[in-house]
This record gives structure tokens, sequence and C-alpha cells, in this order.
């Protein structure tokens, strides 16, 4: 192998440590991100859910030339798909456990298809209207309930807020503390725009309706409750036509715990210049403090990682404002192989960071902090001595 390449693409994508380990394996499996030996650590250094309310310096130091670089966490998941039958709970569950997530989130699905019309997904369905709801929300709150797991951590997800239409928000908080007291943590994905839903009638939040979220804003903030917006940045024609939205957003309630997902991005901005696109984040975020990003969703692999050497400093740099996720939807016609394959591609960027950055976002340190919850990270075994792993 030529090492100037390997130099190179280890500065760009691997965390230092890891240098002298991946010398042998070709540039094809470095740049694919290729998990050959995922499921054999996983199984030799298994991380039980019990293990992670203890002390940080009492666990096992995180191996990560031995241990996974998939995270703990998936901060955006979705466990009922748009439409049709979803994979059964128990079986969820264990796929969830299997690839190592201790922490998930619940996402209902934002914007359902019509009952009656026998679509499973929107894209293929043009027409067919997909509204807010709180049907996914209620059958996630009632499996969690009837499904528990001892060693998975389960937020539920308020999902149902019209963004359009907000007037009702704060009468259907009230039903979820009725039919569902302290269950609810989190509230989102929401929709502020989504172009892909534009052809199922979805119709995106405006700047006026923005100023009507304030009752629900302030329930939310008092509860000290995240909320994830899906709001796309633009299109390959105007990179930045949507951008005003999430900025009134984030001007209009900046006490608020507001997590971007997917950065901003989506199939309809695949060519962004990743330099324009990382000046706009850093803004955002020195001027907010209480803004968070989410990279979830294969399509930022897919489109951007030959970027690497873009988006992993600026990964390292803001690494306590960044959560990990898949954006998996369980439909239940999907093979039993799939979520592995979209937590191994949504992982991939996490390979390139340094220790400090992995500790914070793939162990867990960001979501523990953010949700107040009384678990702690592991501590990455230092480049010299991994004695104390697992």
């Amino acid at each position: 192998m030529n090492r100037d390449i390997l130099g190179k693409l280890s500065a760009a994508f691997v965390s230092p440590r890891l240098v002298q380990s991946l010398v042998a394996l070709p540039v094809a499996v470095l740049i694919t991100g290729c998990a050959t030996t995922a499921t054999d650590t996983r199984t030799a250094n298994e991380r039980t859910l019990e293990s992670l309310k203890q002390p940080s310096e009492q666990q096992a130091c995180y191996d990560r030339a031995k241990e996974p670089y998939t995270p703990l966490v998936d901060a955006h998941f979705h466990p009922r798909p748009f439409g049709g039958a979803a994979i059964p709970p128990e079986k969820l569950h264990a796929m969830l456990e299997d690839q190592g997530v201790r922490f998930v989130n619940y996402f209902g699905i934002g914007q359902i298809l019509e009952l009656d019309s026998g679509c499973n997904y929107y894209l293929d369905c043009p027409g067919v209207t997909a509204e807010p709801s709180i049907k996914n929300d209620f059958v996630n709150g009632m499996e969690t309930v009837a499904y528990p797991s001892d060693n998975l951590h389960i937020t539920l997800s308020m999902t149902f807020m019209d963004l359009a239409h907000p007037e009702n928000v704060v009468e259907l908080i009230e039903l979820y503390d009725r039919e569902y007291p302290g269950m609810f943590s989190w509230s989102g994905e929401l929709n502020v725009v989504k172009q892909a839903l534009l052809k199922n009638n979805h119709e995106p939040a405006t700047m006026q309706s923005i100023d009507k979220w304030a009752p629900f804003m302030a329930v939310l903030q008092e509860r000290g409750i995240p909320v994830t917006f899906h709001s796309d940045l633009g299109n390959d024609a105007n990179p930045t036509e949507h951008l005003p939205l999430m900025k009134h957003i984030l001007a209009s309630y900046p006490d608020n715990k507001i997590v971007w997902a997917h950065m901003g991005l989506s199939k309809e901005l695949g060519k962004m210049n990743p330099v324009q696109h990382v000046t706009i984040l850093k803004g955002l975020l020195d001027k907010y403090p209480n803004l968070m990003l989410d990279i979830s969703w294969d399509v930022l692999y897919n489109e951007y990682h030959q970027w690497g050497d873009i988006y992993i400093p600026f990964f390292n740099e803001y690494s306590t404002r960044i959560l990990p996720g898949t954006d998996f939807v369980a439909a239940d016609y999907k093979a039993d192989d799939q979520y592995g394959k979209e937590l191994d591609v949504t992982s991939r960027a996490l390979k390139g960071l340094d220790d400090e950055a992995f500790h914070n976002i793939a162990l867990g340190a960001n979501y523990f902090r953010l949700m107040d919850l009384e678990y702690n990270a592991p501590n990455v075994c230092p480049a010299d001595d991994t004695s104390k792993s697992g």
C-alpha cells in the first residue's frame, strides 16, 4: 500500500490511535468503512445498560481498536413506518440490543399516510396526503409499556405537532400527560419544511406560524424537553432557500433545546459546498448555545463522505453539540439485517473522530447531559494502555 495515501486518509478520516492497526487494510475498506469485525467485538466486550450507571472511571475503558465504532445511542429512530405494518416490538428490541445500542429515541412519523391508502412509503404514492397525527406516538407508548426491556433505554417522543397549524398543540400535550403521565420526554422529529413530502400535500411552516409556537415551546422549555426539527436547508438549485426558517426558530426560541436533524441536509441537497455548509453551522452553533445537530440518515454519508477532511475536524471541534442516529424506519418488509447496515453507514464518520469527540458523541456523553440521565459514558482507553478494557 502507498503509505502516503494511507497517511492522508488517516488524517482525514481516522483517529491517530488507530492508524497503526489500519496499515494492513486496503484503501477500499477504509473508504467504505466495512465493519468486518464489529459483531465479534460486540460479543466479546458487551456494554450493558446497567454498567453505564457506574461512574465513567469505574467502567472498563473503551478500546477503540477492538470495540465497535457504532454508537451506544441512536437518537433518531422511527419504530413505525409511514404506512403499513411495523417490525414487532420484541424483534425490534432484539435488533437494537444485538447491535450494541443501549439508548434509543422513539420518534413517531410526524406525518403519516392516509390509513386507507394502502401505501407504505410516501415517495411511492405522490398525491396521498401525509398529515400530522397522534397515532404513532400512542402506539409507541402502549408498546413500550407492554414490552419492557432491561437492556434498552427507550425515550418516547411527541411527534404529533402540526407546525403549520399549532393552535391546539398545548391541549394535545395535556392529553399525553393524562394518558401517559411522565412518559414522553422528547419532541420530534417535527417537519418544518421537508421538500420530499411536498407531493404528499405537506404544508411547511412559515414565519407567521413559527411565531404561534410560543405556547407549546414554553411548555417544552419548562420541562427541559428537547425538540428535533427536520428543516431542509435548501436544494441543489438554491442551497440556502429555507435557512431563514431555521434562523427564525432559533432567534425566537433561543432557550429551548433544539436539535437540527441531518444538519439540514436532504436528498434534494446533495451538492452543497461543504465549506459553506460548515460555516453556516458554526455560525449558528456559536450564536445559539442550546442548538445541537444530529448526523443521522445515510444520505449524509452517501452524498458527503468525500468531504471527510472538512466534516471530521468540524465534528471534533464542536463535539459537545452533536448526536448520532440512523433515521431507520422500522417497516416490517425490511430485511432482518437492514438496521445493522444503516447503523454501519451512519456511523462511519465516528471512526474518524478523536477520542474526546468519540466519547461525547458515540459513547453517549452528549445524550446523557442533554437528557439529564443518570448514566455515564465510558472513558476511551489511552492509546498506549488498553489493559483495563473489557
